[in-house]
């Protein structure tokens, strides 16, 4: 496979990058929504799943909420940030909901932190980007002036 070749498919990181930055910054904005513009439930925590092992460390839960109009919403395999899941081991949590959205369900009490997250993830991928661009520009742009 040529240089040329390469480097022409490397275009495919700094898209990909793009792609993730604009999935944070879409996370943010929908968490943030749902936080504002949702509904005040009880969630009833049907399963909580943590583990600390040092290769594997993640937080799961699997929730059923009863709206006021009695509508029953479950979500099951909730995965949390590890560093804050200790935060929701319940048998029941406060929630934010807003039938519909790409986020429906927001646990209230770690949902301002998940949206600072998510634009933290926007930005650092975004910087990213930024580079991967900047280099698989330069790159392309080297091969042209020297072929």
């Amino acid at each position: 496979m040529s240089s040329h070749l390469i480097a022409r498919i490397a275009w495919v990181v700094p898209a990909l990058l793009l792609a993730l930055s604009i999935h944070q910054v879409s996370t943010a904005v929908n968490l943030a929504r749902t936080l504002d513009n949702g509904e005040q439930a009880i969630a009833e925590v049907t399963r909580y799943d943590r583990s600390d092992r040092k290769d594997v460390t993640h937080v799961e839960l699997d929730l059923r909420v009863r709206l006021s109009d009695g509508t029953l919403f479950e979500r099951t395999r909730l995965a949390l940030p590890y560093s804050i899941g200790h935060r929701v081991e319940a048998d029941s949590l406060a929630v934010t909901v807003l039938p519909g959205s790409s986020q429906e369900v927001v646990i209230t009490v770690i949902g301002r932190t998940q949206v600072s997250i998510a634009w933290s993830n926007a930005a650092m991928s975004f910087v990213i980007f930024l580079m991967a661009f900047a280099g698989v520009f330069s790159w392309n742009r080297w091969l042209r002036k020297n072929s």
